[in-house]
């Protein structure tokens, strides 16, 4: 979950407020793979440990030899909620720049339909995630319903997010690339590479980072069919009809299952997208080694710029805007480059 919520209550704030946008859009990358083996008929009883917990000791002990340090995430088992919803909306008119531009509105919303009249005719884009990650999150019902690749994505994921205190556009890049290169290795090394839950996660984590390519591909045809309607190049009817041919073409390379595809929800998965390409060259220079990867981003976690140096130095005065979030990636991109120059090759 966005480090700066700590629970549902704050739905109704905005991203850069405090709000759940990190939450709402936990489970934007979800592949149903029927190969792997539903998590209940997985997992193989302990005396005295409940079915899930030793599966989640062993995932544990990986995370801490590639460097994570102990989270307080998926300790219990709740039946309290099945899964939390999410809603966000935003007009059709404007193409947000992550999950967190302000011009998304993420709302408190239990229904599809109470979501849609929020939205007014706009954009809307709802759904379930199966945890809240950062604030000690339980494992739920939903979560226990999944399969063993996607119970494995949300344990790795959300103590990823427990290990920085990176901007989220850069922080969901990046624990994305750490979750599905931890879970190959840590599928290798527990079932073997002849076995189908090896088969299915190795799947899970190709078609999931093949699909970052294809967000931006979506993504950047959007934007720059809205930079021509900003510059009057367009009608509002010719900027629709062009707009939903891109989405119909988004629809199907992302296979998205989550309702009609639209602006909110392209924009969302962008945010875990954008620079997922750039941080996956650095897993490379560092030999695609997890624990130096790990290491290596604790340390431009401690030496980034400030978002209050970043503010004064092109003088904004909020960081409620999508210029802000974006300039403050740059300034933590041009970090990354910086310490990685330095870093010593191995080859």
């Amino acid at each position: 979950m966005e480090r700066m919520t700590k629970g549902v209550s704050d739905l109704s704030a905005t991203p850069g407020s405090g709000g759940f946008a990190r939450f709402a859009v936990l489970a934007c990358f979800s592949v149903a793979i029927t190969a792997c083996t539903p998590l209940r008929d997985f997992f193989i009883p302990v005396p005295g440990v409940p079915e899930w917990a030793a599966f989640v000791a062993e995932v544990r002990k990986f995370e801490q030899r590639i460097g994570f340090e102990a989270t307080d995430n998926f300790l219990d088992f709740s039946a309290e909620r099945e899964a939390f919803p999410f809603c966000g909306h935003a007009s059709r008119l404007v193409l947000p720049y992550s999950y967190e531009d302000p011009r998304i509105r993420w709302r408190n919303s239990d229904t599809a339909d109470d979501c849609r009249t929020l939205a007014a005719g706009g954009d809307m884009y709802f759904g379930k995630v199966e945890a809240i990650g950062e604030a000690g999150t339980p494992v739920t019902p939903a979560m226990m319903g999944s399969k063993v690749d996607r119970f494995l994505y949300l344990v790795i994921h959300e103590d990823c997010h427990d290990q920085f205190e990176l901007p989220h556009g850069i922080e969901e890049a990046l624990c994305s690339l750490i979750t599905y290169k931890a879970m190959a290795q840590f599928s290798d090394e527990r079932f073997g590479t002849e076995a189908r839950e090896d088969r299915a996660i190795r799947r899970y984590t190709s078609l999931e980072s093949e699909r970052t390519r294809a967000t931006i591909d979506h993504y950047e045809q959007m934007e720059m069919l809205y930079a021509r309607y900003d510059r009057k190049e367009l009608s509002e009817d010719a900027l629709m009809r062009e707009r939903g041919r891109i989405l119909g073409r988004a629809t199907r390379a992302l296979a998205w299952k989550q309702g009609p595809l639209n602006n909110v929800g392209l924009a969302s998965h962008m945010t875990y997208s954008r620079h997922y390409p750039f941080l996956e060259t650095v897993f490379d220079a560092l030999d695609g080694d997890l624990a130096r990867t790990v290491a290596f981003f604790r340390r431009v976690d401690r030496i980034k710029p400030t978002r209050a140096a970043v503010m004064r130095q092109y003088r904004m005065a909020t960081e409620e805007s999508a210029e802000f979030i974006r300039v403050y990636e740059a300034a933590v991109i041009e970090t990354i480059s910086k310490v990685l120059a330095e870093t010593p090759r191995r080859h």
